[in-house]
């Protein structure tokens, strides 16, 4: 198998929603999209094409945030949703997404990408906790992990406010 991760466009739209219906057992995720989309949030989406068949093989969606650190924004991001079509799970599908939309967002100026998921999986891409604990959000947890996208520039333990688009607020009142 080979894919090609590539900037979405408008022509993938319904491709993402019937992707993101599929892939999680609530409609939430296709939402979200979609109203981050709506509300001029989103920030980067990228899709995986099957070079073989062409169809869409994944996609991953980056979204702006409001952080700050002493009381000044940095540019940050939140990674959600990532999904991958049931016959490319467990073929790095997911995980050349996520990396590729790191790069990209990291050579863009990004300072932050914070994602709310699963430690075991995130923690690969170098995810922590640790970096996420100093910033207050409802989502603070275990679960709540940040990224430094530039070498050095933020230390360990920074401290401030993070917060995701509405659209986040929305699916939280939703579950």
């Amino acid at each position: 198998m080979t894919i090609a991760i590539r900037g979405a466009t408008g022509g993938d739209v319904a491709a993402i929603d019937a992707l993101l219906r599929s892939s999680f057992a609530q409609p939430r995720e296709a939402q979200l999209v979609q109203q981050l989309c709506i509300d001029g949030d989103m920030v980067l989406t990228l899709v995986a094409d099957d070079d073989e068949t062409g169809k869409l093989a994944g996609m991953v969606a980056f979204s702006r945030m409001e952080v700050e650190i002493d009381g000044k924004a940095i540019a940050a991001v939140a990674l959600a949703p990532v999904a991958v079509a049931d016959s490319h799970r467990s073929q790095g599908v997911g995980e050349a997404l996520i990396a590729s939309g790191l790069k990209h967002l990291g050579d863009a100026g990004a300072m932050l990408a914070f994602v709310l998921g699963e430690p075991g999986y995130y923690e690969r891409f170098g995810f922590s906790a640790d970096w996420a604990s100093g910033f207050a959000s409802p989502y603070a947890g275990d679960y709540f992990m940040a990224l430094p996208l530039q070498d050095g520039a933020m230390p360990c333990g920074t401290r401030g406010q993070a917060a995701h688009a509405a659209a986040f607020a929305q699916l939280s009142r939703e579950l």
